[in-house]
């Protein structure tokens, strides 16, 4: 009797995780680096050997069918054990690791340089090579496909989906801050009570898809204060354009007490409670390197030497974040 799809290439089951992600052919190629032809031939491929249709396609729309859905997380488990084998088999191995720190302020960023620090004072032969995308969200889809190795940022406000395959390490609570006009009513305090964004209308990349998980923390701290969140705003890339953007719309903005310094404008911490906002090391389970060690390591001798685990009675975090942190120990 014939077998279904035991023997399934791990390229196929990697077609048919980008198609059901993306819904649209062209799109899943260019993920993919292959002409939109040959993904086509890999998904009829891969339904003749499941003997089963996964995608409804027409000129309009992709969709899945029921069995797609039914067997789209199967196959996901199944592609992150393959990316678990590839990561052990690679441990030790010389390619640099590829890392996101989110910002060029950024907690992030001061791990990676001291990362860096320790293994030129070792004389160690290890590479890390930095890319800045602001947002998890984001970061976390580059991980899952293998196109990054680690990042920073909120894990409890990441879709329960993108955190499975992931590893994480707390390292920082941050303390959140309000960005303020320098000649803004709150720019003369130098702590500004939550009860004080009363009327106030803050950014927090509501519309970027990116960094849904900073949206997330926004909404859950203004509910009830009478402040707002900006609307939906298309992506803002690079420094100079979010200061050129916040001026035009006249807009503050929800921020970490670690920023970028922007002309004409304050920054205030935040107040009555002092809200948090956890900074967590998220790498791919199952990932052996070593210089995620060294990241790892300077991550916790930077936390220890500047206090970054503590955290003042009655600070503020989302239930959610409580939650996550005290699963992890």
């Amino acid at each position: 009797m014939a077998h279904h799809g035991f023997d399934t290439d791990p390229r196929l089951l990697r077609a048919f995780a980008v198609l059901a992600d993306e819904l649209h052919f062209t799109r899943a190629a260019a993920r993919l680096f292959v002409a939109q032809q040959a993904l086509s031939r890999d998904i009829r491929r891969l339904e003749r050997e499941w003997r089963t249709p996964l995608f409804v396609r027409s000129t309009r729309r992709v969709a899945l069918t029921p069995e797609g859905e039914r067997l789209l997380p199967v196959a996901l488990r199944v592609l992150a054990a393959y990316d678990d084998l590839t990561a052990a088999i690679g441990a030790g191995a010389d390619r640099p690791l590829v890392v996101d720190v989110q910002a060029q302020v950024s907690t992030g960023r001061l791990v990676l340089e001291a990362a860096r620090r320790a293994v030129d004072e070792r004389e160690l032969d290890l590479e890390f090579v930095a890319r800045f995308h602001s947002g998890l969200t984001r970061a976390a889809d580059e991980i899952a496909g293998g196109r990054l190795d680690v990042s920073f940022g909120r894990v409890a406000g990441l879709d329960p989906a993108l955190r499975t395959g992931l590893a994480h390490r707390l390292v920082r609570y941050e303390r959140v801050a309000v960005l303020v006009p320098e000649d803004h009513r709150l720019a003369a305090l130098p702590e500004v009570p939550l009860a004080a964004l009363a009327g106030e209308t803050l950014y927090a990349a509501a519309g970027n898809a990116d960094t849904a998980e900073w949206t997330d923390f926004a909404h859950q701290l203004l509910d009830g204060t009478g402040a707002a969140l900006a609307p939906p705003f298309p992506r803002i890339e690079g420094d100079a354009e979010f200061v050129r953007v916040m001026r035009r719309q006249g807009w503050s903005v929800l921020a970490s007490e670690l920023f970028l310094g922007v002309p004409g404008m304050a920054l205030r911490p935040l107040t009555d409670p002092v809200p948090l906002s956890p900074v967590s090391l998220v790498w791919r389970s199952g990932l052996r390197h070593p210089a995620l060690a060294a990241l790892l390591d300077a991550a916790r001798d930077l936390g220890a030497a500047g206090g970054w685990l503590d955290h003042p009675p009655g600070a503020w975090l989302p239930d959610a974040d409580r939650r996550l942190l005290a699963a992890a120990g």
